[in-house]
């Protein structure tokens, strides 16, 4: 799912392209995408972008006369600018929103169709999409305590939870914790001050530096390779790998359609998290550490 760094690059890139500009047609793939039957699209053809906004990870094109689009790209869903008038078909296209220099395609990489369009008129209608999560880029250290601990969660759940905080999601979280030396499992109320400091200080800057990355890219060319997965990660979507820092082997826990992915010796002390699945089918033979887990593969 794009995640806050992502969104970022895709409103740098859409900054120049659409704002002042004249929304014509939308064009829809899919009837299934726009999820609000008032006002009609038909209200909103022909208006301004006057702004671009991001309420969590969603993205809000501002028209003039208080009208909003609100596109909202789930996990699969994905940004490409061509073409004035390009034909919406083929390679999971949904939509089309057609500009005087080109035209902004939303595609969905997957069976199921998750991404969805709300047109809103007022902002009202516009607040209720808002998850109330914080800003962390905007936050001081005591809003960030707050925020954490305002639940008793795991660390991971916190940071993913977008009533809690704004924007982050499965990657970055990973990303953050390993930063921070914590383990995903470690509960927000059970957290030192110098623990919560120290994840205050690794999410500020694993945010903002693969945002000024992706940011500075947009300014050259469209965001077209947006992924969960990328170059220079040290956990997410590495599992096996060694890490950057020890060399350990990367771990993970999967649940639903997530995981989380961590150093034990980093982030653990070296003791394995109990994959839900794994640990329930193996019981009492589930590995509790990395030499445990080695033996084990060596058997």
């Amino acid at each position: 799912m794009p995640e806050l760094p992502d969104i970022l690059a895709y409103l740098a890139a859409l900054e120049p392209r659409v704002v002042g500009k004249q929304l014509g047609a939308v064009r829809l793939g899919s009837p299934f995408l726009l999820r609000s039957i008032a006002p009609p699209l038909s209200k909103l053809e022909g208006r301004r972008v006057v702004g671009l906004l991001r309420m969590g990870k969603r993205i809000v094109f501002a028209l003039e006369g208080g009208f909003y689009l609100v596109l909202h790209l789930m996990i699969a869903g994905r940004l490409h600018w061509r073409r004035p008038g390009v034909r919406v078909g083929g390679r999971g296209a949904l939509a089309a929103f057609d500009f005087e220099d080109g035209s902004l395609v939303l595609s969905e990489a997957s069976t199921k169709k998750r991404a969805s369009l709300h047109a809103v008129e007022g902002t009202a209608a516009l607040a209720e999409f808002d998850r109330g999560g914080l800003e962390l880029l905007d936050a001081d250290l005591s809003q960030f305590r707050e925020a954490l601990t305002r639940e008793s969660h795991t660390v991971k759940r916190a940071l993913t939870d977008p009533r809690l905080f704004s924007g982050i999601g499965n990657a970055y979280s990973d990303e953050i914790l390993h930063r921070a030396r914590l383990s995903p499992a470690k509960l927000t109320r059970k957290m030192s001050d110098e623990e919560i400091e120290r994840l205050y200080s690794a999410a500020r800057g694993v945010l903002v530096e693969w945002t000024g990355r992706f940011v500075a890219g947009a300014a050259k060319a469209f965001p077209e390779k947006v992924t969960a997965f990328r170059e220079g990660m040290a956990v997410h979507g590495r599992y096996g790998k060694p890490c950057p820092d020890c060399g350990s082997p990367v771990q993970r826990i999967v649940y639903a359609e997530n995981e989380s992915n961590y150093c034990a010796t980093c982030q653990t002390g070296g003791k394995l998290l109990a994959d839900r699945a794994l640990s329930q089918l193996l019981r009492g033979d589930w590995p509790r550490t990395l030499e445990e887990l080695e033996e084990r593969r060596r058997q």
